[in-house]
């Protein structure tokens, strides 16, 4: 009912708001006549900072819009107002709208906190006098575990309240009375029954379900002065117990837990308290173990456990208060994040478990035989991690041989200059004038007369050869914990502009266009997941990938991108070194031009004709060095 009553009043908050937004909208629209203009939008992808900016600026009202506002909106209004379309969007996207004069502000809504109310706890009117040990009170239907709780901690005393009980409530009115005779009285008011331990502890449970007697544990009623002598169970024949020299031999064969535990405890002589009534039948034969040994051996695998307080012991589930231990179990070689989630679930079940990061421990609560399964697997896994120490050494190879030759010859817009290489290489230009005097140098012998050429001849000569290697080489050390990836990358990044443009209609329909750089990686990047075995050798699983950039189709396109890559899963030797790869890219380019039948000729073909021929190749080698450090 009151998680309706709730979600009510947030609905009808929720109204109000929208309610008052939509009046601001309409006082508004008589000074800013953009708000009642009808718009016609479409949008798709757009964010909605820029949607709501430019609706601002197509009707020519003043709008702030908060810049944490990072939706992408998809919209398409038809012959709507101004108003309609901001009060949708404030109901759509959850927003807040303030007015500030002529202004309209945009920011996400924030829903007030409601304020909780604080529960007081109800004052218990109970008095105890130190000095006399006299107890009062003035109960009324008070919680009994509330009343325990509060005499334990005035008067010091131990109170406890047996589990069917916690949940009663009491009361009743003493004024200065001795304490046990104070809560003696409450008992009988109540109709509860209390038992005074020889420890000095006060157990309140439901009065004379059990037939005992209310100042003494339940126990042994006939004990015997002598306990050194072997006894004959007289309850069942298939129950044998016999005690001598503080050991237990006792043979049971299908005989109610109650039972063995009664027969047992007379025989030792040990006083017992039963928090709850133990369920189902043992079967058991042990020979001269303890008392302790005994209730052991006779509560595991069940949901009861015990608890030794003086000569008392105290029997009941292992979840009850006053039977449930804690302790604190600290890592020594391991980090505890990762040996949690390795704990098996039925050895975690019934035990609260909470991680104690800064002293690398867990807090272990709950019954003390399942903390000490708990604690023993953990120490079996808490053992030296090994570190392993990898020397990697990338080796990558490029050669490349290209060469270049022919005479080029042709007529140019402007008259060429003589120059060029000519040692170690030739790429050599003639011009006009340079040719004619060579041309001057042969006429005149004889009948040779070859003339001149014009001013915007020229003359090109090339012949070159390049041969190149390129050794790159890098050596990282990496580190990681058995089992554990380590991990190196090296690249770079290169950027592309894209162009989004995005129509905005309206009266006047207007075009936004977003530039945006993106981004594009060319990596090297290695992964090595070593396990180390008990014969000194380490298992190496290797991920390599290489990948690196090509030409681009036009100045704003992003580059291409080729890739190299493989995975690899090897057994080594501790301080072996392995080699990997042999990813070989080779590639070859012979084009040449020239004068048709010429150009095929042998010899003369180098006059009449122009080559190129490009080779190149490239590989990449990993050599890998593992090493087992601790």
């Amino acid at each position: 009912m009151i998680i309706i009553l709730a979600l009510s009043t947030k609905v009808i908050f929720a109204q109000d708001r929208f309610q008052e937004i939509e009046l601001k909208l309409k006082e508004l629209a008589y000074t800013n006549p953009g708000l009642n203009e009808n718009v016609e939008l479409s949008v798709n992808n757009i964010s909605l900072q820029e949607f709501i900016r430019a609706l601002g600026t197509a009707n020519n009202i003043n709008i702030s819009v908060d810049p944490n506002l990072k939706l992408l909106v998809v919209h398409n209004f038809s012959n709507v107002s101004v108003s309609d379309v901001i009060l949708f969007l404030a109901k759509k996207y959850d927003l807040e709208i303030t007015f500030i004069g002529n202004i309209i502000s945009f920011s996400q809504y924030v829903p007030p906190q409601m304020p909780i109310k604080a529960i007081v706890p109800k004052s218990l009117n109970i008095t105890y006098d130190v000095i006399n040990e006299n107890l009062g009170f003035d109960l009324k239907s008070d919680s009994l575990f509330s009343v325990a709780k509060q005499i334990t901690k005035i008067s010091n005393k131990n109170i406890i309240l047996a589990p069917e009980i916690g949940d009663r409530t009491v009361s009743g009115f003493i004024q200065n009375l001795p304490f046990q005779n104070a809560l003696e009285k409450l008992a009988f008011a109540n109709d509860l029954k209390l038992i005074v331990t020889a420890d000095n502890t006060f157990l309140f449970d439901k009065k004379d379900e059990l037939g005992l007697n209310s100042q003494t544990p339940r126990t042994n009623r006939n004990k015997k002065q002598s306990v050194d002598y072997p006894y004959q169970s007289n309850t069942s024949p298939n129950l044998d117990v016999k005690f001598h020299d503080d050991k237990l031999t006792i043979n049971a064969f299908n005989i109610p837990l109650s039972e063995v535990i009664n027969n047992v405890s007379q025989e030792a002589n040990r006083h017992y308290f039963l928090f709850s009534e133990p369920k189902g039948n043992a079967t058991l034969n042990v020979k001269d173990v303890s008392f302790d040994e005994f209730l052991k051996l006779l509560l595991n695998g069940t949901d009861l456990t015990f608890k030794k307080e003086g000569d008392l012991y105290l029997l009941g589930d292992r979840n009850l208060e006053g039977l449930r231990s804690t302790k604190v179990v600290q890592m020594q070689n391991r980090t505890i994040e990762k040996v949690i989630d390795l704990i098996p679930i039925d050895l975690k079940k019934n035990v609260d478990l909470k991680l104690f990061p800064d002293l690398n421990s867990i807090i272990l609560s709950g019954s003390a035989p399942r903390i000490y399964e708990i604690e023993a697997f953990i120490r079996d896994l808490d053992k030296k991690v090994p570190v392993v120490m990898i020397e990697v050494i990338i080796v990558d190879l490029k050669k490349n041989y290209n060469v270049s030759t022919g005479i080029k010859a042709g007529l140019s817009d402007k008259p060429a200059k003589t120059g060029g290489i000519i040692y170690p290489e030739l790429d050599f230009n003639y011009s006009a004038s340079s040719l004619n005097n060579l041309i001057n140098l042969f006429n005149g012998f004889g009948v040779f007369n070859l003339g001149k050429v014009t001013p915007n001849f020229y003359l090109s000569i090339k012949a070159l050869e390049e041969q190149g290697v390129l050794n790159t080489r890098s050596t990282p050390k990496l580190a990681t914990l058995n089992g554990h990836e380590a991990k190196m990358s090296i690249g770079k990044t290169e950027y592309y502009l894209e162009l989004s443009n995005s129509i905005i209609g309206g009266i006047n329909s207007q075009t936004i266009v977003n530039q945006q750089y993106k981004s594009v990686s060319a990596d090297l990047a290695l992964t090595i997941n070593p396990v180390v075995s008990g014969d000194e050798y380490i298992t190496l699983d290797v991920k390599l990938q290489q990948s690196d950039f090509t030409g681009r189709i036009s100045p704003n396109a992003p580059p291409g991108t080729v890739k190299r890559d493989f995975q690899s899963l090897i057994r080594v030797r501790d301080k072996e070194m392995i080699v990997l790869g042999g990813l070989e890219e080779e590639s070859s380019n012979n084009t040449g031009s020239g004068v048709p039948i010429l150009s095929r000729i042998p010899v003369i073909k180098w006059f009449f004709s122009s080559r190129t021929k490009t080779k190149s190749k490239s590989r990449l080698n990993i050599f890998i060095k593992p090493s087992v450090i601790y």
